[in-house]
């Protein structure tokens, strides 16, 4: 499961670099990528909480093969069409809508599969294992773009989806895990405290790695290898931290402890642009990432019902998104105001926040030191014969 699920998201880290090389060339402008970009994010931030809600009214394997069909034909139509870029924006906004909820069907299943004191360690080995997709994935989809062509590389992104995509929707466990239809509004569940703060904090953690994603790529620019080699010393500081981590149980200042590690990384990487000085500062604060992540993933799903997992994973998710989004706005401005530190200060300043958040609101956390991460169980009223 957790390989075919890793399989699935590997065009998450894929897709946007695929669509910014492809519709800049085609356009000659990076300002009309940006713009099918910011379509997509859009899509995916507003279809997140509801394709995972779907997925308990119509069940998951259907779910995630119309979102899987729309995507590859969104795909494949932005790479082969000759498109105007009104066209563009439309089927990038679509690319976002139909993104298929991979991320919530697997995390709504992990309490099916491993007993309660397993639970906390696998979230936590998830979180680590999936930096291999942003080590990766925008390594292999540059080659190809640049080396071979734009269209090969949308259509390589349209094939991994249809493969992997296949290999998790046809996975034995998405028949036999059934979500119950959950019996609230939708939207209700982001109002539970844990889920909340699951959802801000993933907000201002992304928005802070994004924002120094940003002053990486500015600090060494696009033609050398160096920021490449950075952000995989960082990747790999969380899947080292992850691994490391993942067996501490979650009390309810473990938030808080992990940002520490985040935020003191990003803080010391201020001081200095020197190469070795970033790659030791963003190893450090890597170590943090994936154990927040954990984190994450545990208080939301051990604060809701099991019919709310994956509508919760929705907006966990749609949070994160905007995160990016904004951290990477908000360090672009600020690296042509100040230059490349300016990036880093950002994100040093929204993991701040977010510690800040842990901090404050830290008796809205549960403890999960004596009890597991599970989901509370659905129950309805039982009719008793008179």
């Amino acid at each position: 499961m957790i390989t075919s699920q890793l399989a699935a998201r590997f065009p998450s880290g894929m897709t946007a670099l695929a669509i910014l090389l492809h519709v800049e060339q085609r356009t000659a402008s990076y300002g009309a990528a940006g713009l099918v970009l910011a379509a997509t994010s859009v899509g995916q931030a507003l279809a997140g909480p509801l394709t995972s809600r779907w997925m308990g009214a119509w069940g998951m394997r259907r779910v995630l093969t119309l979102t899987l069909g729309v995507c590859v034909l969104s795909v494949l139509a932005l790479a082969l069409l000759p498109l105007t870029l009104p066209g563009y924006v439309f089927f990038g906004l679509l690319i976002g809508l139909s993104t298929p909820p991979v991320q919530s069907a697997v995390r709504t299943i992990y309490p099916k599969l491993v007993n309660a004191a397993q639970l906390t360690p696998l979230f936590s080995l998830d979180a680590s294992l999936q930096e291999i997709i942003w080590i990766f994935a925008p390594v292999v989809i540059t080659v190809v773009s640049t080396q071979v062509g734009t269209v090969e590389g949308l259509v390589l992104i349209a094939v991994i989806l249809v493969v992997a995509g296949g290999w998790f929707v046809l996975s034995p466990e998405l028949g036999r895990v059934r979500i119950p239809r959950s019996r609230r509004a939708f939207g209700l569940v982001v109002l539970k405290p844990p889920v909340l703060l699951a959802t801000v904090i993933g907000f201002l953690l992304i928005g802070g790695v994004s924002a120094v994603e940003v002053g990486v790529v500015a600090t060494f620019g696009h033609d050398g290898i160096e920021a490449g080699l950075v952000l995989g010393v960082f990747a790999v500081g969380s899947l080292v931290g992850g691994l490391s981590l993942g067996h501490i149980p979650i009390g309810p200042w473990a938030m808080a402890r992990r940002l520490v590690i985040v935020t003191l990384g990003l803080t010391l990487a201020v001081f200095s642009l020197n190469i070795f000085w970033l790659g030791g500062t963003l190893l450090l604060a890597g170590v943090g990432i994936a154990p927040v992540l954990a984190v994450l993933f545990a208080i939301t799903t051990a604060s809701v019902k099991f019919s709310e997992t994956a509508e919760a994973f929705g907006w966990a998710g749609t949070g994160q998104l905007i995160g990016a989004a904004a951290g990477s706005a908000v360090a672009g401005f600020l690296v042509d105001g100040a230059g490349p530190q300016g990036a880093f200060l950002a994100g040093v300043l929204f993991t701040l926040v977010g510690l800040i958040v842990a901090i404050v609101f830290v008796r809205s956390f549960p403890d999960l030191r004596e009890r597991d991460a599970s989901p509370y169980p659905d129950t309805e009223p039982v009719t008793i014969p008179r």
